[in-house]
């Protein structure tokens, strides 16, 4: 469950590595880019999440009285270091692109600028945080986008990997565009609307489906949605949950937030004739609602049928991204400042994966956007001391396939900075919005993006570009590492 203190949500070797440069000194002040490199899902794009539990951790990060003995215990850790550790604080600087967030691949969604060893410290939690909500609300992205406006409740708490997956995929899943969350704690922790219906076994409890729906009426008039799969749809469950409505409206009870539920069968078929029933009964503005493994596969199917739902509960395919249940995220070294040099020197993993090699140096990210439509245009990655002037016509370079190249004319572009400063010397400088802003700001986001990059049958990617700075820089250290190779 959440802790305040996750300072030992680390793997082994990033304490080892840090007692091997405490025994070693080099004073060294280094850039780490963490980003990811294949779009979740078979998309085109992500959306980030996860970072104001990353500043909470780093807030957080100091090691305990009982971390020092575990640690201890191990009997790999000499005593000087733990007595090192006992003091430790974070003392660098962190960005970050803000949550809700289009993302693409390459680009850093968090840029630590640090002394080695504490760089080195927080790559895991960095990863298993930002990782994790950025697949989730990756996911549900898709999920609301296939439902094209129609609300969708997150209710996977029960499949979800353990509390925290359920807790924080929660959280994720409505900053994606979920309305809310059958999870009660994610609602209290982060006010977001907690939604649900009954199960079956209410209906079950009473001696017929008739005074199920009854009492549960009498008990939530204003929120009276029926699940009316438990024996029979069409011959017993809608028929009872109409006689339900009809006594309600009778009794001059307002019918506001009130419907059905099914949650199992051919849910195109039963959804029709379900509203035929409630249409010819006067109910045609009755919610109904769909459950059963959903995903924004089988929404968007239901869609194109003419399936008469228009609200949907998606659990377990959705918070564990049943079809893609890992984001990726890496954390690769970008740059080196030794104690008595005032400039960052780039490195750069190479790879025979052209995929897998990094780019280096200290970097920043801009968005392009077509001042005639609003669109993106191109993402670029350049580096920090570079002055971008959407006046001049700019090359973008191609990060892998570097013979291509891109003329974007000056004049026709907006740009924008990505990256912000969310920690300066080891102290919060950001302060995080609401969830359900975080929402809003992530549906804007997604109008960014052209319709054939949201689609979910080859959609059209994004391109994340290098300044022609940064692509010399990059082709200048590969060709440095190619002919020390040969010596």
């Amino acid at each position: 469950m959440r802790a305040n203190n996750l300072t030992l949500l680390t793997d082994l070797y990033e304490l080892t590595m840090m007692q091997g440069y405490f025994k070693n000194p080099t004073n060294q002040t280094v850039i780490f880019d963490m980003f990811y490199r294949i779009n979740p899902c078979g998309g085109a794009f992500a959306i980030t999440a996860g970072l104001e539990q990353m500043i909470e951790y780093i807030e957080n990060l100091h090691f305990t009285d009982e971390d020092i003995e575990y640690l201890r215990s191990l009997n790999i850790f000499e005593d000087d270091f733990l007595e090192y550790l006992r003091n430790f604080e974070f003392t660098g600087d962190i960005y970050a692109i803000p949550e809700g967030t289009v993302v693409f691949p390459r680009e850093p969604l968090v840029k630590v600028v640090a002394p080695i060893m504490e760089a080195q410290l927080v790559e895991t939690a960095i990863l298993n945080i930002i990782n994790h909500q950025s697949l989730i609300a990756t996911k549900a992205a898709r999920v609301c986008y296939a439902a094209k406006g129609d609300a969708i409740m997150e209710f996977g708490l029960r499949r979800a990997q353990g509390p925290d997956a359920g807790i924080f995929g929660a959280r994720a899943a409505v900053i994606g565009g979920c309305a809310g969350t059958s999870c009660v704690l994610t609602g209290k922790m982060f006010d977001v609307p907690v939604l649900g219906t009954h199960a079956h076994s209410w209906i079950m409890s009473f001696p017929d489906e008739y005074t199920a729906f009854k009492t549960y009426a009498k008990l939530y008039p204003n929120a009276c949605t029926l699940l009316v799969d438990t024996y029979d749809v069409l011959k017993s469950g809608v028929p009872n949950a109409i006689r339900v409505f009809e006594e309600m409206r009778e009794e001059g009870i307002p019918l506001t937030r009130y419907g059905i539920r099914i949650d199992s069968g051919d849910l195109a078929y039963l959804s029709k004739e379900a509203y035929k029933m409630l249409a010819a009964a006067g109910f045609d503005d009755a919610i109904i609602s769909a459950s059963s493994d959903l995903d924004e596969y089988l929404i968007d199917s239901l869609k194109a049928q003419d399936a008469k739902i228009n609200s949907w509960g998606v659990g377990t395919k959705l918070i564990t991204s049943d079809d893609n249940p890992a984001f990726g995220g890496v954390y690769k070294l970008a740059a080196v400042k030794d104690a008595d040099s005032t400039e960052f020197t780039p490195k750069i993993k190479l790879s025979e994966n052209t995929e897998k090699v990094t780019n280096p140096g200290n970097k920043t990210v801009y968005r392009l956007y077509s001042k005639k439509t609003g669109k993106i245009k191109a993402d670029l990655i350049c580096l920090t001391d570079e002055k971008l002037d959407a006046d001049e016509n700019m090359v973008l370079f191609d990060p892998i396939d570097t013979w291509k190249k891109t003329k974007v004319l000056g004049g026709t572009y907006e740009i924008r900075e990505l990256l912000v400063p969310v920690i300066k010397k080891g102290k919060r400088v950001y302060e995080s919005p609401s969830v359900m802003e975080l929402r809003d700001y992530c549906q804007k986001e997604q109008n960014t993006l052209w319709d054939e990059s949201k689609r979910f049958a080859n959609p059209q990617k994004v391109y994340v570009d290098l300044s022609q700075k940064l692509w010399e820089l990059k082709k200048d250290l590969l060709e440095e590492m190619s002919e020390k190779s040969l010596d």
